[in-house]
């Protein structure tokens, strides 16, 4: 499939693109001859995203995914400079470390504001205009393999993305009546500026390390281009018989015991 583009005439929508899995998807995604609206807070590390990759073929929007109008407008906009939109990848999300016996409940409801709340909005805006133009479109909903298991982080982040997965299922169920599809992505840890933030480093390639070495699959570090390969799959005519499904690109870890001996 090499030479192939997965995406040619296809219109995305990445939330949280301006950095980390997000901006990989949408380089990724534009490669393969999609146009795409990266949709995110970060004014200006999105702003220098769209103009690294080139603005015909990308373009910004800001976007606060907790705030319906925003979602709404940012759907919109898309919808009006490419004409369609064909592919919705909810990708933002927020993530924090505490113990349940001190759980911040200001910070639970913001995970879940995020993570669960941002992720219906953009399912529901995306599906609104998906459905109205009978486009065959592609949501994908990025989870984690905490949404499968509950291994490193806190509570609010994996009933956060449980819900995700909940999300997907439901929607799916749904959708699929107007052939729109909806997938979720269940990454491992990778390293990405959210991540370091959220363990307090600086040093991305010592967490990276630490993460890997505790993953299952060894030979192979995750990085944001393999789960932006796994959205280009979902996104493209490739999994068209796919849906309600939750890939987990974690290397095995989620379906195999490991024992440390």
């Amino acid at each position: 499939m090499a030479n192939k583009l997965r995406l040619e005439g296809k219109v995305a929508v990445i939330t949280g693109a301006a950095s980390g899995i997000g901006e990989a998807t949408a380089r990724l995604f534009v490669e393969h001859g999609a146009r795409v609206v990266i949709a995110d807070i970060q004014d200006e590390l999105g702003l220098q995203v769209v103009a690294s990759i080139g603005t015909d073929k990308a373009s910004y929007r800001h976007c606060d995914v907790t705030d319906e109008k925003q979602v709404e407008e940012t759907v919109a906009y898309a919808v009006e400079k490419y004409g369609t939109l064909d592919i919705m990848f909810s990708n933002v999300g927020t993530l924090n470390f505490c113990s349940v016996l001190d759980m911040d409940m200001t910070a639970f409801d913001k995970t879940m504001a995020v993570n669960v709340r941002g992720t219906a909005l953009a399912v529901k805006h995306a599906a609104r205009v998906m459905v109205a133009k009978q486009v065959r479109g592609s949501i994908i909903c990025n989870a984690s393999i905490e949404s499968i298991l509950a291994g490193a982080a806190s509570l609010a982040y994996v009933a956060s993305k449980h819900a995700v997965v909940g999300i997907v299922k439901a929607a799916a169920r749904e959708l699929g009546l107007h052939g729109v599809r909806v997938n979720g992505v269940s990454p491992y840890g990778i390293a990405t500026p959210l991540v370091c933030k959220a363990y307090g480093c600086d040093d991305a390639a010592s967490l990276e390390a630490g993460i890997s070495g505790n993953g299952h699959l060894k030979g192979v570090t995750l990085s944001t281009e393999h789960i932006a390969q796994a959205a280009l799959f979902l996104a493209s005519d490739e999994s068209a018989y796919i849906s309600g499904h939750n890939l987990a690109v974690d290397g095995g870890l989620s379906s195999m015991l490991k024992l440390n001996y």
